[in-house]
């Protein structure tokens, strides 16, 4: 499917407008310089591109607000009614603008002679971490790249719900995220060409800062086997004194330090729940049919069960009961607490991530953290 066919959802999210952008200054350390200097086209492209689509986000709702909807008739109550209708209808407008700025972002993105138009052209590390991420569905013909802390394990649920091996998406047990599962790297070359071509794709995307605070509070508040494997290893690195510290249990790490980790870390080779997801899923080189949003998931995973022709009584499994969601506020409080020189180290290791998928850059200036 071309590029430009491909169908992206997104509802609540305010893209490119309105955008606080952070200043990407250089910065005293050489070695922050070479970082940068080595991104620094990258980034540039993409504030043409993100200005060029929030330019066009505002003309074109600009014309869509000019447009005047008849009044509501009837007594108050249908009055009521007309007003919630106009109001989802806005968001659909909202939406469908949205969508347009991704397709053409990413259509402008994609195009460029540098980046990868399939698989095949990606270096051997960038496609096995994409082959290892996209699952395999045979029953129902598509694929699925999972992103942690997108709701991927209630995806696995789902592709074993449909290939039969658990009975339902309410099945009891801890979820094993191998077995029973067909992976895009499991198969032979001419196979992994056939399925690309012929399958359904998706996956589906989350703001990226939340979703780094999601895998930061999960896995170094909760999992031990993370505290111990990571969490002794970013204190030894980063906390004063602690270098030579052989007992580090690593339940204490806090996000400055957790960021300062992912500054020094090559992205292409961090841990798959803090990786980009640009480059767990490559949306250059994989043509998704459909990339639907962590914001949205209730109707976007709907949207996605229709289309590989589930059974109409399956319905995705709602959130566990233990899920700790990570709020606006949450998320404003932790921002705020890290460095804004850090955090200007730490944007641009993401940026595609926040550039296609429409997400705002945060805010973290002193007077946003001061309210």
């Amino acid at each position: 499917m071309p590029v430009h066919k491909q169908e992206f959802a997104k509802k609540g999210v305010s893209g490119p407008r309105g955008t606080a952008m952070v200043n990407f200054r250089p910065l005293v350390s050489a070695t922050s310089q070479r970082r940068l200097s080595a991104l620094l086209p990258s980034v540039l492209t993409f504030a043409v591109i993100v200005a060029s689509g929030g330019l066009l986000l505002v003309i074109e709702k600009g014309m869509l607000n000019n447009m005047e909807t008849p009044p509501p008739r009837g007594n108050g109550k249908n009055a009521n009614l007309e007003q919630v209708r106009h109001l989802d209808q806005s968001v659909d407008v909202d939406s469908q603008v949205l969508k347009e700025i991704r397709n053409r972002t990413i259509r402008s993105m994609c195009s460029q002679k540098n980046m990868p138009h399939n698989v095949w052209s990606l270096t051997p590390l960038q496609r096995r971490t994409v082959l290892q991420h996209i699952l395999v569905n045979e029953e129902h013909r598509f694929l699925y790249c999972y992103v942690p802390k997108v709701a991927c394990s209630n995806w696995k649920r789902m592709l074993k719900v449909l290939s039969g091996a658990l009975p339902g998406v309410d099945a009891k047990g801890k979820m094993d995220h191998r077995s029973d599962l067909l992976f895009l790297s499991d198969l032979q070359p001419e196979q992994i060409r056939h399925r690309l071509r012929h399958y359904y794709k998706f996956m589906f995307v989350r703001d990226p800062m939340e979703r780094l605070l999601s895998a930061y509070r999960n896995k170094f508040g909760e999992i031990e086997s993370y505290q111990k494997k990571y969490g002794a290893e970013i204190i030894r690195r980063y906390r004063k004194g602690r270098s030579k510290d052989a007992n580090i249990a690593g339940d204490d790490v806090t996000f400055t330090e957790f960021v300062r980790y992912l500054v020094d870390e090559d992205a292409e080779r961090m841990n798959e729940h803090w990786m980009p997801m640009y480059n767990l899923c490559q949306p250059c080189a994989v043509t998704y049919d459909f990339i639907g949003s962590y914001e949205q998931l209730e109707d976007d995973s709907a949207h996605v069960l229709q289309k590989v022709g589930a059974p109409p009584h399956l319905r995705f499994p709602e959130r566990q009961s233990w899920y700790k969601p990570v709020t606006k506020e949450t998320l404003h409080y932790y921002l705020c607490s890290v460095p804004q020189k850090l955090l200007r180290e730490l944007l641009p290791k993401y940026i595609l991530d926040f550039s296609l998928f429409a997400y705002s850059l945060p805010n973290t200036t002193a007077e946003h953290c001061r309210h």
